[in-house]
C-alpha cells in the first residue's frame, strides 16, 4: 500500500516536471519568435533608413566660390536627383514609419492631434535672412506640412555669420533656392515653394495665395514690414513678426508679446507708429528684445564719405527705401528671434497651452494722464466743469511711450509723468474757444514730471509765456523735432 503510495507520488512529480518542461519550453519559443520579430522589424528599419540616407546624393566637391566671388554650377545630377527624390515624397512615394520616427519626439510632445495639425498646417516666410532661415528650418524639422519662402535677395558672403543653412558654395544665390536644397535633404517629403520675389502691396496677395495656417515677417526693410503686417491684420490672416535682432547681445531679454508691449527698439517703434497711422495698434504678436542701447554697445554705422561720393544716398541701395547704412548684428541673436518665432507658430498651431511674460499694464496710467490733463483744461478755461478732452488711452498711450520715449521732454526723467499743453491758449476775445471748446489733440501736448508740468501751467499757460523763455531754446527745439517726427509718419496713414 505504501509503495502504491509512493509510485503514484513519483507519477505526480513526473507529470508537474513535465508540464513545468512544456511551459517553459512555449515561454522560451515566444521568446525567440519575439526576438525574431523585432529583429526583422529593426532590419527593416534600418534598410529604411539606409535607403533614405542613399537617396540623399552626397555634397558635390565642385560647390567652391569662383574667382569673382559667386557659386560654381551644382552638379547638375545632383539637383535633378534631389528634384526627383522630393517630388515622389511629395506624392507619397516615402515610407510614413520613417516620417513619424523622424517626428517621433514633437509627436510625444504635442500629442497625436496636435502633430496632425502641424503636419497639415501651410506657412509663408517672408524674408528668408538670418531670422527666417532658422524659422523655416525648424518648422520643416518639426514636420510642417507645406512652406513658401518668399525673398529677392541673394546669399552674400557677409550673411554666413547668421543665415541657418547657407555654405560657401550658396554666396551669388538666391536665399530661397539655398533654403529649399537644404531643407529637401532634410524632409523630402514637405512641399517648399521658393519664390525668388520681392513682397510688395501692389501685387502682394498673389504670393499669399492658399489660405495659409500663419505668415512670418522676418523683412528689415520697415515700409515693406508695415505694408505686410497691415495686408494680414486688415485679412484676417494670422501673422507674428521679428522685431530688430540688430545690436542685441542679451538673449536673456528676447521676449514674444503683442506689438503694442514691444519696447527699446528702433524697428518696433517706427513699426509701431506707421501701424497705427493706419489705424492698427494691437493684435500682432511679435518677437522684440527688452535691451536697451547704452555706451560701448553696437549701433548703427554711419556711411563712409566714399559712399556719400558715389551719389545720392538712397540712390545706394539694392532697391528703393532699402537700407543701406551697415547694422551689426551678433550671428547668435538672429537664430534666437527666429527660433522663438517657430515655437511660437508650433505650440499655437497645436493648441499647446503657453504662459508667456506679458509687459506692464499702464491703463491705470494712462487713465491718470486723461484726468489730470482734462482737470488742466478746465483750470485754463476758468474751472469750467465737465470737461471731457477727446484722447483715449491708446491716445495718450502713444504720445507718452512713443512720441515722448517715456521721458520728461525737459529733465528726461522717467517717474512721475503726466501730460501738459504745450503753448498756451489763445485768447478767449478771439473766438478760438469758449467754455463748451475742448479740443486739444495729440499735437498740443508735451511730457514732464507733475513738478515740471506744474511750474510750466503757471508761468506759460496762465499767463501767456513763452515755453522758450521758462525752458530754454534746447527745450523748444526738442519739442519742434517731434513734432517734424508726427508729421512725417502721419504720411502713411
Amino acid at each position: 500500500m505504501v509503495y502504491a503510495n509512493l509510485n503514484l507520488h513519483h507519477l505526480n512529480l513526473n507529470l508537474h516536471s513535465h508540464r513545468a518542461q512544456l511551459a517553459y519550453t512555449a515561454l522560451i519559443s515566444g521568446a525567440v519568435v519575439a526576438s525574431t520579430i523585432f529583429a526583422f522589424q529593426k532590419v527593416k528599419q534600418i534598410s529604411r533608413l539606409k535607403s533614405l540616407k542613399d537617396s540623399i546624393p552626397p555634397s558635390s566637391e565642385s560647390n567652391i566660390l569662383t574667382d569673382f566671388g559667386a557659386a560654381a554650377a551644382r552638379s547638375r545630377l545632383q539637383d535633378e536627383s534631389d528634384a526627383v527624390l522630393a517630388a515622389n515624397a511629395r506624392r507619397g512615394d516615402w515610407d510614413e514609419d520613417i516620417i513619424l520616427e523622424q517626428l517621433a519626439r514633437n509627436r510625444v510632445f504635442l500629442g497625436e492631434e496636435g502633430l496632425n495639425k502641424v503636419r497639415n498646417s501651410f506657412v509663408i516666410i517672408v524674408g528668408c535672412g538670418g531670422v527666417g532661415s532658422w524659422v523655416a528650418t525648424m518648422l520643416l524639422r518639426s514636420g510642417v506640412g507645406k512652406i513658401r519662402l518668399v525673398d529677392f535677395d541673394q546669399v552674400t558672403l557677409s550673411s554666413l555669420n547668421r543665415h541657418a543653412v547657407a555654405t560657401l558654395a550658396d554666396v551669388g544665390t538666391p536665399k530661397v533656392q539655398a533654403l529649399r536644397k537644404r531643407l529637401e535633404q532634410v524632409a523630402p517629403w514637405v512641399e517648399i515653394d521658393a519664390q525668388n520675389e520681392l513682397w510688395k502691396m501692389e501685387d502682394g496677395a498673389a504670393l499669399l495665395t492658399g489660405e495659409p495656417t500663419f505668415v512670418v515677417d522676418a523683412i528689415d526693410n520697415i515700409q515693406t514690414k508695415v505694408d505686410l503686417l497691415f495686408y494680414c491684420k486688415t485679412h484676417n490672416i494670422p501673422i507674428i513678426s521679428s522685431m530688430g535682432a540688430g545690436c542685441k547681445s542679451d538673449p536673456t531679454r528676447v521676449c514674444i508679446g503683442d506689438i503694442s508691449e514691444s519696447t527699446e527698439d528702433p524697428l518696433s517703434r517706427s513699426t509701431r507708429r506707421r501701424l497705427r497711422q493706419k489705424g492698427v495698434s494691437t493684435g500682432i504678436p511679435v518677437v522684440y528684445s527688452t535691451e536697451k542701447p547704452g555706451p560701448g554697445k553696437a549701433s548703427l554705422l554711419p556711411l563712409s564719405e566714399d559712399e556719400f561720393g558715389k551719389g545720392k544716398v538712397d540712390e545706394l541701395g539694392v532697391l528703393p527705401d532699402f537700407r543701406v547704412r551697415i547694422l551689426p548684428v551678433l550671428g547668435t541673436m538672429p537664430s534666437i528671434f527666429g527660433l522663438c518665432v517657430a515655437n511660437h507658430i508650433l505650440t499655437t498651431i497645436a493648441g499647446y497651452p503657453t504662459e508667456y511674460s506679458k509687459g506692464k499694464d499702464r491703463s491705470k496710467l494712462y487713465e491718470d494722464m486723461i484726468a489730470q490733463l482734462a482737470g488742466q483744461e478746465s483750470r485754463l478755461r476758468g474751472n469750467s466743469p465737465g470737461i471731457r478732452i477727446p484722447l483715449n488711452e491708446s491716445d495718450v498711450g502713444y504720445v507718452a511711450d512713443e512720441v515722448f520715449k517715456g521721458k520728461s521732454i525737459v529733465s528726461g526723467f522717467f517717474t512721475r509723468l503726466v501730460l501738459t499743453r504745450w503753448e498756451p491758449l489763445p485768447p478767449r476775445d478771439e473766438g478760438f474757444w469758449g467754455e463748451n471748446d475742448h479740443t486739444i489733440t495729440t499735437n498740443d501736448v508735451v511730457l514732464m514730471t507733475k513738478d515740471e508740468a506744474k511750474k510750466h501751467e503757471k508761468d506759460v499757460l496762465k499767463v501767456g509765456g513763452s515755453p522758450e523763455e521758462v525752458w530754454g531754446p534746447d527745450v523748444v527745439k526738442t519739442v519742434e523735432e517731434r513734432r517734424k517726427e508726427e508729421e512725417f509718419y502721419s504720411k502713411f496713414r
